[in-house]
């Protein structure tokens, strides 16, 4: 049964973060199950973390704009840090970035712990420093994020168009580790979102075992380049 893969099991409530170190041969299953989520999201080579995540590299490698099932996360060492081996939502923003302090005030208003207690307004940026702090990581770690269930579209201007009800409930994504990942989560609202309320959804996590990928893998295949992004990464494990 699929729930014998089954690790380890947990709810990321609103405004929360998370990290976990993913070991090559499990995978980080993530679940929407009221619609409207959006999980931001780092990624770093959990042994040698001045390799991250690298947006460029992802999108041009592969010929996209957006992240989908089929598709990997590429290091800045041309190696796959993650790839995505499920998706029923179809679209997770590659662009945009998170929140931080200001724009969060300007949106939603003034809040703090001392008058919202463990409701206050939490941005993406200063959840991703308090846990890269925790691996002695800061400022100059962070790379561009990840936007999970959030779909964001540009038009023939090149004006970024937000796209609501992309994530409906129940709607997941699956991230296979290629090698032992970092992975670091905040689960708050997507920049672009219009909604004017502080009102960022629960998102489930789910830990599993996994097999490894072969040589009919959806991902390796996928792109000629993903190929080659494979063999970078399995010769670490040799």
């Amino acid at each position: 049964m699929d729930d014998d893969l089954l690790i380890r099991s947990e709810t990321l409530r609103g405004g929360a973060m998370w990290s976990w170190t993913l070991k090559r041969g499990t995978s980080l299953r993530l679940v929407d199950p009221e619609g409207g989520a959006n999980v931001s999201a780092l990624f770093l080579n959990a042994d040698a973390p001045l390799e991250r995540y690298n947006m460029p590299d992802t999108l041009k490698a592969q010929f996209i704009a957006f992240l989908t099932k089929g598709n990997v996360l590429y290091s800045d060492m041309g190696r796959i840090l993650c790839s995505i081996v499920e998706d029923t939502c179809g679209w997770h923003d590659t662009l945009c970035g998170a929140t931080d302090a200001g724009l969060t005030k300007a949106k939603y208003g003034d809040s703090g712990y001392q008058r919202h207690r463990n409701d206050w307004f939490r941005n993406g940026r200063d959840n991703f420093l308090v846990e890269l702090g925790k691996y002695g990581l800061g400022k100059k770690d962070l790379p561009v994020p990840v936007n999970f269930f959030s779909k964001v579209t540009v038009d023939g201007e090149g004006n970024l168009r937000w796209q609501s009800g992309n994530s409906g409930p129940g709607s997941l994504v699956e991230l296979r580790a290629e090698m032992d990942t970092l992975v670091v989560l905040s689960n708050t609202p997507h920049p672009m979102d219009p909604v004017s309320t502080y009102s960022p959804r629960p998102v489930r996590l789910e830990i599993r075992r996994c097999p490894p990928p072969g040589p009919g893998d959806l991902c390796r295949n996928s792109r000629p380049e993903n190929g080659r992004g494979f063999l970078n990464t399995e010769a670490l494990y040799r």
